[in-house]
């Protein structure tokens, strides 16, 4: 029968009990995983401190 799977039929267990295609809620923490992700890159680049250039002696 067509429609909407919620999961009910799968057994998950481990890494794919919480991050997998069939669910609502698997779908939502890859979602979260990939924007906090992004942001944890942008935010290191930010941070990084610059380099600074060689001081030479007079």
């Amino acid at each position: 029968m067509g429609g909407h799977d919620a999961g009910t039929s799968h057994q998950f267990t481990g890494f794919a009990k919480y991050f997998n295609a069939y669910t609502i809620t698997g779908r939502r923490n890859c979602v979260l995983l990939t924007y906090a992700s992004i942001a944890t890159i942008v935010l290191f680049f930010k941070l990084k401190p610059k380099k600074q250039a060689a001081v030479t002696a007079k």
